[in-house]
């Protein structure tokens, strides 16, 4: 007797049009069906805050998502800019963090200060920080890569508005990116609102272009795989350092996989790794391997 559920065709938060996508390659429509009112949906606006205060974006230690929803709720921070601006307004009285339920002087200290640690940031954080539709953290460190800065970026975005430019053919072609990936990156630069976002971080922030690449370590050209616990390097740092050698970092081991390095408590990548006999290092092998 069961009756077939009915989606909402409008978004419950904010009353836009919600629609499934058609996927390009295979022609079937999406099973998510989707807001459509971007930035003005107050759902969508504190879940992109979330992502952008994440752990592989700004990595904002303190704040959270019960604090982003609650800082939002209480329109404290309604934009990323706004989280670069909560000490100057809380020492000019106009907010007061310390009274809030939860909060007290030493957290509101930590926040502060762990806010202050990202006024500089890699470019490719600050890429992905940014919510682009189909932009993960690899995508945005080719970008980050292949543009430099945010400056070069923003302006070839500008030009890649027309797509039978050479700006536009040039995005399309870089390894890693194509027409829908380049088609959201396009289209969020050509968003006004997004472009002010942008413009206002810059106000605060200093993206800093990736290190170069090496290519005569011990493993450029390598893929590797982290798993489990690392006790010397935090999983971001191990990542970034084997990037900086030349490795591409893997989140899935296969056979095409040259080394995977277990921390503690490592799993089910472990397992596949020793299925398919890959060489696995721990992480003291793997500091021995890279010289460091």
């Amino acid at each position: 007797d069961a009756v077939p559920y009915v989606f909402p065709e409008e978004c419950p938060a904010c009353g836009s049009h919600a629609v499934r996508e058609v996927d390009e390659k295979s022609g079937d429509m999406d099973a998510v069906r989707r807001c459509t009112g971007g930035l003005i949906c107050p759902a969508q606006r504190v879940e992109r805050l979330k992502h952008f205060v994440s752990r592989n974006a700004f990595d904002i230690e303190g704040l959270g998502d019960k604090s982003i929803a609650e800082l939002y709720a209480d329109k404290i921070i309604q934009s990323p800019p706004d989280i670069f601006t909560l000490e100057q307004r809380n020492a000019a009285g106009e907010i007061n963090l310390a009274e809030r339920e939860g909060w007290g002087k030493q957290s509101v200290k930590k926040l502060f200060a762990a806010i202050e640690a990202r006024r500089q940031i890699p470019l490719d954080r600050f890429i992905y920080a940014l919510g682009i539709r189909h932009i993960g953290e690899t995508t945005a460190r080719v970008l980050a890569r292949s543009y430099g800065s945010i400056g070069t970026l923003h302006e070839a975005m500008a030009a890649a508005q027309d797509q039978e430019s050479e700006s536009y053919r040039d995005l399309n072609n870089i390894d890693g990116i194509g027409k829908v990936v380049a088609d959201a990156v396009v289209a969020f630069f050509a968003e006004p609102h997004n472009r002010d976002i942008v413009e206002q971080l810059l106000q605060h922030i200093t993206p800093e272009p990736l290190q170069a690449v090496a290519s005569n370590t011990p493993v450029a050209g390598k893929t590797v795989v982290f798993t489990g616990t690392l006790e010397k390097l935090t999983r971001s740092e191990a990542k970034a350092q084997a990037e900086r050698l030349g490795a591409k970092v893997s989140g899935s081991v296969s056979a095409k996989t040259d080394y995977v390095v277990a921390g503690a408590q490592a799993g089910s990548k472990l397992k596949k790794a020793a299925e398919l006999g890959v060489t696995v290092l721990s992480e003291d092998d793997w500091i021995a391997l890279i010289g460091k």
